[in-house]
């Protein structure tokens, strides 16, 4: 999870081949309207995101069902959203990729072919962010390799602890 710009799915890419999990950009499953609005510069209410959080909990109840691994790349930037994610699979484990405005938006600035655009729709974002807690998620800075942001979080996994 992560404001636009923090390397979600690269991040979240790499995570699952190293998990032998597939891998599913939240991006994909925004409504057509909810598209258009981040293409024209306009932040999402929370009843723009409500379907989309809704659709991504049922991904992650399928694969809890079927016993199979998945990672999903998505914003989930308030403490309810995540608890609306965490409603398809309890077990949840999240990695919160943090990172200064200045880092996300060069970042962004060299990004092409993708809807969201401007400092607006990111200040937007950095706004309504609730960094999650310690209890909820691992928070590791994207200033490191996404390698080493894939590393520290299985060790996390595995042992509870970033290093």
């Amino acid at each position: 999870m992560g404001v636009s710009g923090s390397g979600k799915s690269h991040v979240g890419r790499l995570l699952a081949a190293r998990l032998g999990a597939d891998y599913i950009d939240g991006d994909d499953h925004h409504s057509a309207s909810s598209i258009d609005k981040m293409a024209r510069g306009i932040p999402l209410t929370d009843d723009d995101r409500q379907g989309w959080l809704e659709t991504l909990a049922g991904c992650f109840a399928d694969y809890r069902r079927r016993q199979a691994s998945v990672v999903i790349g998505c914003s989930a930037l308030k403490r309810r959203y995540r608890d609306i994610l965490r409603q398809g699979d309890p077990g949840l484990a999240i990695l919160f990729l943090s990172g200064s405005r200045e880092q996300l938006r060069e970042r962004l600035a060299s990004r092409e072919g993708h809807f969201f655009k401007g400092d607006t729709m990111l200040d937007s974002q950095l706004a309504t962010l609730e960094p999650p807690a310690a209890d909820e998620a691992l928070t590791l800075d994207v200033g490191h390799s996404p390698e080493a942001l894939v590393e520290a979080f299985l060790r996390w996994r595995t042992t509870g602890r970033e290093a």
